[in-house]
């Protein structure tokens, strides 16, 4: 990256200047402005040198978005970290490389969070909700308004044992609709796999995350959105919502670099803060770095997203919500208990 070659070259100019600063009898042959510079060009170096390494991670989809305006500073050197970026297109690729420590930060699915932390002993830590809800019901041809009219239907959804089924089992419940009696759950293992439901039958109902939400309605006459999963989640619990995805911290990491994660938190925070104020912009990035191919669907989808930053003492609520919703379905699907409270890393 140009942040490494500007060191090397630094280390280099450094080593010539003081070579140029001793005369055959070892005294300094340089006057006293040379000396000055080159404590200056010290000091510079010592500057670059301290720059550090974040080895940050992200999956193809919402998760990732908030992540662009950072990693567009980073690709123009104007951030105060050094960010090496891989995107991955499974949480299962993930997860390795965070044990293994080859990676220091990363956006996952919530559930995910704690599962890491459990199976750890508490050596990966959350430091931020990026994305409250992004999973909607759509349909075409179908009186359905609201989550009652889902009753006896038959919804065709992916997410099976994570977020999106957590929260489409725990509204229904709320709603006094029976998951496993009073409703017939299809689930397909990508959201791609839905999209052939919905064009060979015009009843069919669909739960689907955003982008995939933008895309069907796209390409499927008539689809439209009719029950936000995230509005109705408030509804059962208000002031807490769908936490969907969040940033993690490897614990050795954050307690060496202390000032590296505030440095990331301020700088994802202000990504976070582009891409909500300058959507096309944002959505061209997403293209440009991958996360998502279409520049002009994302450009639709980024504002039902719910891209969002919520740190320190606040994401404790909507946090703790979820997850013990989700332990009330399947304890395995956060990891077999609840986390301890030192699970929430606060930058101080």
């Amino acid at each position: 990256m140009k942040k490494a070659l500007a060191l090397i070259l630094a280390a280099f100019m450094l080593a010539f200047a003081l070579v140029g600063c001793v005369d055959n009898g070892g005294e300094s042959s340089a006057p006293a402005s040379s000396t000055s510079s080159s404590n200056a060009e010290t000091e510079s170096k010592s500057d670059i040198a301290e720059i550090p390494v974040v080895r940050l991670a992200g999956m193809k989809g919402p998760t990732s978005i908030g992540l662009v305006g950072l990693l567009e500073e980073d690709s123009k050197d104007n951030t105060q970290n050094d960010y090496e970026f891989s995107l991955h297109g499974a949480a299962t690729e993930i997860v390795p490389l965070l044990t293994k420590g080859e990676l220091d930060i990363a956006a996952v699915p919530a559930n995910l969070a704690s599962t890491l932390y459990n199976n750890t002993n508490g050596a990966i830590k959350l430091l931020a909700v990026n994305n409250l809800g992004v999973v909607y019901i759509v349909a075409k041809n179908e009186s359905i308004s609201s989550v009652e009219d889902l009753r006896g239907k038959t919804i065709y959804a992916t997410g099976k044992g994570s977020t999106p089924e957590i929260a489409l089992r725990h509204i229904l419940s709320g709603n006094g609709i029976d998951p496993d009696k009073d409703v017939t759950i299809e689930y397909r293992d990508e959201a791609s796999a839905v999209l052939p439901e919905l064009v060979k039958n015009e009843s069919a109902i669909a739960m689907l995350p955003q982008p995939y939400v933008t895309v069907a309605s796209a390409q499927v006459e008539g689809l439209e959105t009719v029950i936000d999963l995230n509005a109705e989640w408030e509804k059962l619990n208000p002031d807490c919502g769908l936490v969907t995805g969040v940033i993690v911290v490897r614990k050795e990491f954050a307690e060496k670099n202390p000032e590296a994660v505030k440095a990331f938190l301020k700088e994802y925070k202000a990504s976070v803060d582009f891409v909500l104020g300058d959507v096309p912009a944002a959505a061209q990035l997403v293209a440009k770095h991958g996360i998502f191919e279409k520049a002009a669907v994302m450009e639709k989808a980024i504002p039902k997203c719910n891209i969002t930053y919520i740190a320190g003492e606040d994401m404790k609520a909507p946090v703790n919500k979820y997850l013990g919703v989700s332990y009330e379905q399947n304890p395995k699907s956060i990891g077999g208990k609840l986390p301890e409270d030192d699970f929430f890393y606060i930058a101080e």
